[in-house]
């Protein structure tokens, strides 16, 4: 069999799965060393050369085998970023964000799905060790997970994504959630709303909880009772979640039902909205409904939703940032920035009523 340019037919009839470096050379006609350097350095190839090698790992269908190299280097060009739920349109957009960053540095980002449970959220941050990841971006369930700790004990850089950092030796990208709990609750006050519903209650998530203490502080304060707070819990923080609550809520004594709703995110504020709508309550006239991120579908609702927004894409982006300056700089400093939400109001909360209505 020849082993000049030609190559080997066998060769020829490999699949770009087995097809190696050396079996490039053999192709090509160069040594390995020299196929190498066409991968990683081919500014040091003379053209002729470069252009066989090339050639040769069109016609094999060669892929490098990154893994490898990621060993040999001992991380790969890769980054993790685990979310709660990839079914919110939220985290779509932190993750947008997030790939605005790592692309031009060069970086993939592997996306993984919580579900919300710490013990898939577990498992993930194990695999994403073992691929040697250069860092991992996490909206971690309600209790930090210690494999978060063991990354970064082994030197891995963790950054806390839409979540507050429980120590100061550690990066994470925050919003002030108790301030949009006030916003959306202020909002509703204001037109003369006196039982409000805060859905949601259950969540054992840190940012749930800091958009109750928002909403109850405000509704203390307005109307100075805590009992013209109602706090509903569904099972989940979904559009199911807020079908159920507002089914609660229809079923109520009018004397006791609630006139408006803050929501604990935008997908419940949709699920409250579609209940009403089918049992024939008005949205905003009968019952007004307040929603938290302003996922682009908040706007687009058949009654576009009041919501409080937070920065999606740029949590991504900060986060990101973060992440790869303490991968890359042996001066780094860790930071943990918080932003603040804004109210965005629209139709499901517009008509006002006078301060006596619902007291």
């Amino acid at each position: 069999m020849g082993t000049g340019y030609g190559g080997s037919t066998q060769l020829t009839r490999r699949s770009a799965l087995t097809a190696s470096i050396r079996d490039v050379a053999v192709q090509a006609g160069v040594s390995v060393g020299t196929v190498s350097n066409v991968l990683n350095r081919p500014d040091v190839v003379s053209p002729p050369t470069r252009e066989r090698v090339q050639a040769a790992i069109a016609r094999l269908g060669f892929v490098r085998n990154e893994s490898a190299r990621h060993l040999r280097a001992g991380r790969s060009r890769t980054i993790g970023l685990v979310v709660l739920d990839i079914a919110n349109p939220f985290f779509t957009d932190v993750a947008r964000g997030v790939e605005d960053v790592a692309n031009p540095a060069g970086l993939a980002v592997i996306l993984c799905n919580s579900d919300d449970r710490p013990a898939k959220e577990a498992a993930h941050l194990d695999v994403l060790a073992e691929q040697r990841v250069q860092g991992v971006l996490v909206t971690p369930t309600a209790e930090l997970s210690r494999n978060l700790q063991a990354l970064r004990d082994r030197g891995t850089p963790v950054v806390l994504l839409d979540r507050r950092a429980p120590t100061p030796d550690q990066c994470a990208v925050a919003v002030d959630d108790v301030l949009g709990g006030r916003l959306a609750a202020d909002h509703l006050l204001e037109r003369g709303h006196r039982r409000i519903a805060f859905i949601g209650g259950s969540s054992g998530l840190p940012q749930v909880q800091e958009r109750h203490a928002g909403v109850a502080a405000a509704v203390r304060d307005g109307t100075g009772s805590e009992e013209s707070l109602l706090v509903l819990s569904p099972a989940t923080l979904t559009v199911a979640g807020g079908r159920e609550a507002a089914a609660q809520i229809i079923g109520m004594p009018a004397g006791r039902r609630p006139t408006a709703a803050v929501c604990a995110n935008d997908l419940m504020a949709l699920g409250v909205l579609q209940e009403m709508v089918r049992h024939g309550v008005r949205v905003p006239d009968e019952f007004a409904i307040v929603g938290y991120d302003d996922i682009d579908f908040a706007a687009a609702a058949a009654v576009p939703l009041t919501s409080v927004r937070k920065p999606r894409q740029e949590l991504g982006r900060r986060a990101a940032e973060l992440l790869l300056d303490e991968a890359g700089n042996g001066e780094h400093q860790h930071q943990q920035p918080v932003f603040e939400p804004v109210l965005v109001v629209r139709e499901s909360s517009m008509v006002r009523r006078s301060r006596t209505v619902a007291s």
